[in-house]
């Protein structure tokens, strides 16, 4: 198991984005049943600065899929460059970022007023206005999320 979630990780940075995207869901899923992606933490931290918008949101999805195994307090280490992106350079990966916020605070719901705050402030008007209008609606969901509980 542990080889084939090494060439999982390999693959995300890959420049055939199909097979880089195949590797991010294949992670998930092991994520979400098991704590063997969590040793590779540090990976997807350095992933959030990659200049490559999807590679940073591969990452960015990452940690948050393994927020609920964080006992090392990883996330929190690098929780205020992680918030950068809600307002990343590009809208795609700041749609990411936004949207995986509910899933870090359900596990870590310590976090979730630095959350509430960074998206309160997010200054979207650089985008254009056709995905300022889904990031906005994006963060108005996260803020419901959260302040529902289920984040």
């Amino acid at each position: 198991m542990t080889k084939e979630i090494d060439r999982q990780i390999e693959l995300l940075c890959s420049k055939n984005n199909d097979e880089a995207y195949q590797a991010l869901k294949t992670l998930e899923e092991a994520s979400e049943q098991t704590k063997r992606v969590y040793p590779y933490m540090n990976r997807f931290v350095e992933m959030m600065d990659h200049a490559n918008s999807y590679v940073r949101s591969r990452g960015l999805l990452l940690i948050a899929s393994n927020a609920k195994w964080d006992v090392d307090f990883k996330i929190d280490e690098v929780f205020d460059d992680y918030l950068k992106h809600v307002t990343d350079a590009k809208p795609i990966t700041a749609r990411q970022c936004i949207k995986s916020l509910p899933t870090i605070a359900l596990h870590k719901p310590y976090l979730v007023e630095d959350i509430v705050i960074a998206l309160e402030k997010a200054d979207v008007s650089a985008y254009p206005d056709s995905m300022r209008s889904l990031i906005d609606q994006d963060i108005r969901k996260a803020l419901s999320e959260l302040r529902a509980g289920k984040g």
